[in-house]
């Protein structure tokens, strides 16, 4: 049994980044790796490849859980943002940040079940075309297909360009810094001239039903709201953070209804091509402003 644990746990932080990939939930993630580890611990048969074997059993789990979540995804009350994976700022990243960042995983949900296993199993984690073939029971020629039918889509919305974390912090605390002032002449040049900024709150706390896409959009937005002290104290946080979200400096927010992320992607020009707010509770159990 030892034996068992110990081998499980050696493949624990892989599995938890593939489902987190796979299903852009942190909880859902931590249940899928849980139902991995009951499954591994009631097989009777001797696996002699248990990295291979819970890498399959982990994939079809995460496979099963998007197929039935399908209807639930389409009923959702405005714009779907991923859970937030939040880091310390003082803690290595685990991950690159382009391989974890918002814009990737929102460009995870555009494909199916079987080309976001394929995708991801291949490209990111590394594994094999006849690995993932088996895993996914379908034979080489069709997986080879399905991942470059993948490939196409994830393309054009994955970030091509590497930003250092030192300067997507200092865009993140300018783009705070003048928020807090409520000076609308400094967000206006922090942002790209397309920017996009999207609220989650699940239809549970009040958030934007529509992406706002461009700075003037965004700025005609955040006018309406009261940043500063002296503002609508509903909308003043009680306390914030800086953490890393999903790979980029962000902010944990605490407010009277509870905590929010905002979550910034750092564009190429050097402004911010992309805000991400999360306040659905739903998302946010993991969270706490500390």
């Amino acid at each position: 049994m030892a034996a068992d644990i110990e081998a499980f746990e050696a493949q624990r932080p892989r599995l938890t980044r593939l489902a987190y990939r796979m299903l852009g939930s942190v909880s859902e993630a931590e249940d899928v790796v849980q139902d991995a580890w009951l499954r591994w611990t009631r097989t009777q048969d001797e696996v002699l490849d248990p990295a291979g074997w819970l890498v399959r059993v982990t994939s079809r789990i995460c496979i099963d859980r998007m197929r039935s979540a399908k209807a639930q995804r389409e009923a959702y009350r405005g714009p779907w943002l991923p859970e937030p994976l939040i880091e310390e700022l003082n803690v290595d990243p685990v991950e690159r940040a382009e391989d974890v960042s918002v814009a990737f995983l929102l460009a995870l949900e555009r494909l199916s079940p079987l080309e976001r296993a394929v995708f991801l199993l291949h490209d990111v984690f590394d594994e094999d075309y006849g690995s993932v073939a088996e895993t996914l029971g379908r034979n080489e020629a069709a997986v080879r297909q399905l991942a470059a039918r993948a490939r196409a889509h994830v393309r054009d919305n994955r970030p091509r360009f590497s930003v250092s974390q030192e300067d997507a912090a200092k865009l993140a605390a300018a783009f705070m810094m003048a928020a807090s002032q409520g000076d609308m002449a400094a967000l206006s040049s922090v942002l790209a001239q397309d920017a996009m900024m999207v609220t989650d709150g699940g239809g549970k706390r009040k958030a934007s039903l529509r992406p706002l896409i461009g700075r003037e959009d965004i700025i005609r937005l955040l006018e309406g709201i009261a940043w500063r002290a002296g503002g609508d104290e509903e909308a003043w946080p009680l306390s914030f953070r800086a953490v890393r979200i999903n790979g980029y400096p962000g902010i944990v927010m605490e407010r009277d209804d509870g905590p929010m992320t905002v979550a910034f992607q750092p564009g190429e020009d050097g402004k911010l091509a992309a805000i991400y707010m999360v306040r659905n509770p739903d998302k946010l159990g993991h969270v706490s402003a500390g």
